[in-house]
């Protein structure tokens, strides 16, 4: 027998499904989906234009908190127009962390910047505070307009924390840290649409915060993305340059600055908002299941990684810590092999080709949960109680 038999079996119970596949991350289509998708058809605007494109940035705003809400095709898109909305420039350095998906990344190099990788905290999975504060006291100086990193001589313009797996890191010190060393707050929150941290919702503590719809999301538009703004002219100037920066006419074509076609079809939009009707019923039952998985790891001498203090996580993919690299390579070909997904964590950025070379402070933590991190099934069950 398998040595994590009792796992996989676990799982298929929690399931309801004792043979078959079972995926990591599900969508979920309970809803109006069907009927908003035939609406959007039948009025023939499919595309960007159309009701549901503003009707889902308004109940997006509304229900994150956010003053205002701009579609994008991806959160990959959403990511580089927040760094251009805040100014990030070809030379320049964005702060982030190692352990998170390769968008933060790319989006960066998208700018022409490079990204300097700071390590996490283990019981938040996000960018450590105390590891940023201590990089920027030591390694960087304070200019007029701006803050420089003393051994490159470039400027540091902004920060990406990401809120890992839906668990939110401790954003508000964070907050605190960049606006000491004037330096702009980009959240991303692709993985967190339903968490909370302090009573206040991700994505609103920075700038900019970027929400994601991917097919594997808590909620999906099949893709697409958000930017959140607690700043107005912010936003309207998101809108403008998401759109091709068409000047509004009736007929003509005037663009004033470079634009980006990143503009969300009212298609994908119809979709999002049947899914955020259902988003509350979506995520009391991952919290379900996580609950579920936490009591059953107990006492299985495996950690099951639960939501950190002051916050509420969706849970979006849930995360199990194993002891050692050789026990979590053994469950995830044990799991795999027998049709129950489960996935490591990303490879961390900076061991990657493409990053290998950018500047990194000590990484312990994220070196230390990269060996150990397993995600585990985590779609939406609906006969879970």
């Amino acid at each position: 027998m398998a040595k994590y038999q009792f796992v996989i079996d676990k799982i298929r119970a929690l399931f309801h499904k004792p043979e078959g596949a079972i995926y990591l991350h599900e969508p979920s289509f309970i809803g109006n989906e069907k009927k908003y998708l035939d609406e959007c058809i039948d009025s023939t605007y499919v595309s960007s234009v159309g009701k549901f494109v503003d009707l889902f940035e308004k109940k997006i705003a509304e229900y994150t908190g956010a003053k205002k809400a701009v579609v994008c095709v991806s959160g990959t898109n959403a990511l580089h127009m927040a760094l251009i909305l805040v100014g990030v420039k070809q030379y320049d350095e964005v702060i982030t962390q190692p352990l998170t998906f390769i968008a933060t990344a790319n989006a960066i190099s998208y700018c022409g910047a490079t990204p300097v990788f700071i390590d996490v905290d283990k019981d938040t999975m996000g960018l450590s505070p105390k590891s940023l504060e201590a990089f920027l006291s030591i390694e960087t100086e304070l200019k007029t307009d701006g803050c420089y990193n003393k051994t490159t001589g470039k400027r540091i313009k902004a920060c990406v924390p990401m809120h890992t797996f839906g668990h939110p890191c401790r954003i508000d010190e964070i907050a605190v840290i960049c606006n000491n060393y004037k330096i702009e707050l980009i959240e991303d929150a692709a993985e967190s649409l339903g968490s909370y941290y302090k009573g206040q919702h991700t994505g609103t503590f920075g700038k900019i915060g970027v929400l994601s719809f991917n097919g594997n999301k808590t909620i999906t538009t099949g893709g697409g993305g958000m930017l959140l703004f607690n700043d107005e002219k912010l936003a309207t100037e998101a809108k403008h340059l998401t759109t091709q920066a068409k000047v509004p006419h009736p007929w003509e074509f005037v663009h004033d600055e470079i634009g980006y076609n990143y503009r969300m079809p009212n298609i994908n939009a119809a979709l999002g908002v049947a899914q955020l009707e259902s988003l509350n019923f979506y995520l009391e039952k991952k919290r379900l299941l996580a609950t579920a998985y936490n009591d059953f790891f107990q006492d299985k001498k495996i950690c099951f990684f639960h939501e950190p203090d002051h916050c509420i996580s969706n849970y979006w993919l849930n995360v199990l810590l194993f002891d050692a690299v050789e026990e979590r390579d053994q469950f995830l070909t044990e799991s795999n092999n027998q049709g129950v997904t489960t996935r490591p964590v990303w490879k961390l950025m900076n061991r990657l080709p493409m990053f290998e070379k950018c500047q990194c402070a000590d990484l312990s933590n994220s070196e230390w949960l990269a060996d150990r991190i397993v995600n585990i099934p985590s779609s939406v069950i609906l006969g879970i109680k």
